[in-house]
Formats: C-alpha cells, sequence, structure tokens
C-alpha cells in the first residue's frame, strides 16, 4: 500500500543519514574548497579536523535539517519509482532495461522538490565550519606578519546560523525560489542517478531471487543497494560538484562564484582542471552505498507492512 512504501521510505532514509552524515560533511567541504585555498586534504583528515575546532557534534552539523526532511525525499523517491515501475509495466511482463531507466528518471524528477530546498540548507550549515576555519587562518597568518609593535588582535568568532534563519531570510529576500536554488543542477544530478541505480539494483536483486515471485533475501537487497547506489553516485559525482558549488551562499577568501551550470563547469575546468569533478567521489560513494544498502533492506523487508498489521490485532 502506498502509506506503507512512504512509512519504509521514511524509516529508511532516517537510518541511513544518521549512519553515515560525518562522511557526508566532508565530501560537502572537500567539493567545496577550491584550489590555493585548500583546508583538507582527505576524508579523515577533515574529520579529524572538524572533531578539534568544533567537536564531535560538528560533524553533524545541518544533520537535523536532513533528518526532518529526509523522510518524504526517500519516501517520495522510492514510492515513485514502485508507481512508475507498475505504469510501465505491461499485463506483469518483465519490464525493459528502456522502460527500468524511464521509472527510474520519473522518480529522480519527482524527489527535486524536496531535495533542492533540502541540499540548500544543509550545505550551507555543513560548509560553515570550512569558511569559519579559512577565516580563522588568515587572520593568523595576517598577524604573524604585521609589525610586533602591534596589539594581537582578538580571534574572529564564528556565529552559527541556523536553517529556520537561513530559510527566513532567503524567503525575504528572494521568497520561495530561494529555496530552489541550484535546481537544475539537482535534475542534473539526481535524474542519471535514478536511472543509473534503480535498475542496476534491480538486476542486481533478482540475481539472489531463488524464486521469481518471492523477495531476495535481506543480505542480497543491501548488497545490491550499495553496489548500485555507489555506482551510480561515482557517475554523477560531476554534477554533484557543480550542484554543491551553486547552492553555496557564502564564499572563502578568493574564492570563485558563479553565476550558472556552464558558466561553474567551465571555471572548475579552467581553474582546477577536469580531476576537480571528482572531488568528494569516494566520499559520496560511502555515503551513498550503506544509505540505500539500508534502505532498501528496510523497504523490501517492509517494516510498515508490520507495523501496520499489528494495529488491528492490538486494537482486538
Amino acid at each position: 500500500s502506498l502509506p506503507a512504501k512512504l512509512i519504509n521510505g521514511g524509516i529508511a532514509g532516517l537510518i541511513g543519514v544518521t549512519c553515515v552524515f560525518p562522511i557526508d560533511l566532508a565530501k560537502t567541504r572537500l567539493q567545496n574548497q577550491q584550489n590555493g585555498q585548500r583546508m583538507y586534504t582527505s576524508m579523515s583528515d577533515c574529520l579529524i579536523k572538524t572533531i578539534r575546532s568544533e567537536g564531535y557534534f560538528g560533524m553533524y552539523r545541518g544533520a537535523a535539517v536532513n533528518l526532518t526532511l529526509v523522510t518524504p525525499e526517500k519516501a517520495i523517491k522510492l514510492a515513485a519509482n514502485d508507481f512508475f515501475r507498475h505504469h510501465l509495466s505491461k499485463d506483469g511482463k518483465k519490464l525493459t532495461l528502456l522502460r527500468e531507466m524511464l521509472a527510474g528518471c520519473g522518480a529522480g524528477t519527482c524527489q527535486v522538490i524536496v531535495t533542492t530546498p533540502m541540499e540548500m540548507l544543509k550545505i550551507q550549515l555543513q560548509d560553515a565550519g570550512r569558511i569559519a576555519a579559512q577565516k580563522k587562518l588568515m587572520a593568523a597568518q595576517a598577524q604573524l606578519s604585521s609589525s610586533s609593535t602591534l596589539g594581537a588582535a582578538e580571534p574572529a568568532v564564528e556565529t552559527r546560523t541556523t536553517a529556520t534563519q537561513i530559510t527566513r531570510e532567503l524567503l525575504r529576500s528572494k521568497g520561495i525560489a530561494g529555496l530552489y536554488k541550484g535546481l537544475g543542477a539537482t535534475l542534473l544530478r539526481d535524474v542519471p542517478f535514478s536511472i543509473v541505480y534503480f535498475p542496476l539494483f534491480a538486476n542486481l536483486n533478482k540475481l539472489g531471487q531463488k524464486d521469481p515471485n518471492a523477495k531476495a533475501p535481506f543480505y542480497v537487497s543491501f548488497l545490491s543497494g550499495c553496489v548500485a547506489g555507489s555506482t551510480a553516485a561515482v557517475a554523477v559525482n560531476p554534477c554533484d560538484v557543480i550542484k554543491t558549488r551553486l547552492q553555496s551562499l557564502q564564499r572563502g577568501v578568493n574564492e570563485d562564484t558563479y553565476s550558472g551550470i556552464l558558466d561553474c563547469t567551465k571555471k572548475i575546468w579552467q581553474k582546477e582542471g577536469p580531476m576537480a569533478f571528482l572531488k568528494g567521489a569516494y566520499c559520496r560513494a560511502l555515503v551513498i552505498a550503506p544509505l540505500f544498502g539500508i534502505a532498501q533492506v528496510v523497504y523490501f523487508i517492509g517494516i510498515a507492512e508490520f507495523l501496520l498489521d499489528m494495529l488491528p490485532k492490538h486494537r482486538a
């Protein structure tokens, strides 16, 4: 049933995000730093420096936004894919690869309604620590180069903003369009991702089915979700880098600004080289693999069906 699908998708998203959010934070910060202003050399370096400067919970900056909106996002994505697969199938026959890709395309298009504002807010909160750390570093360097007769300046204190404050400011200054900045880049990432992910998952999952009418074992669904998710994540990582850069409202010192997808692509290519489009690719693979592995296990086990079935028994 549709309610069960939505509940399953929501539970899957909550569990997955809680497990992998620190890696997602590292991915955002690695993707946003530009040549000449590098704060982190790797995922582990980013996480260690984040804990040192912002504490353990610094790794979960922006997690509240994700945990709030990931339920409708994952629910829409998984339920929409099922919906399109059902309506594209003919008389219960096996879907062709093209139809599976079309179903994935439909799911990816539907989810951006929630994904775009969620990612927009999350990126501001995740990247705030990197920008603050960069400003502190620049201030320290300026102090060292200044005259020793001058008094030491007070270190800059980061003013932490919340997702609610950012939302209010965007709505006040730009209206609802402010929350949907980077919509085109989000579509450019999520639609190809779903086109690759859903057909690949469905075919890998079928390999573990002993009976075509029975569900695959949970470990098969988990591994299929991990492999399909990581493959699709790496495939669309260049689009994710562009989306992250476009949705960042604040820039570090001497960092480029971008007017659109083409301008962003051109500047990254010219100033940072083609390898810059793979920034954070392994982080994204590490995020997406368990996220979708867990999501598919929860979704296919059907926790919601169990809970909904128990309600009438409990009442009785």
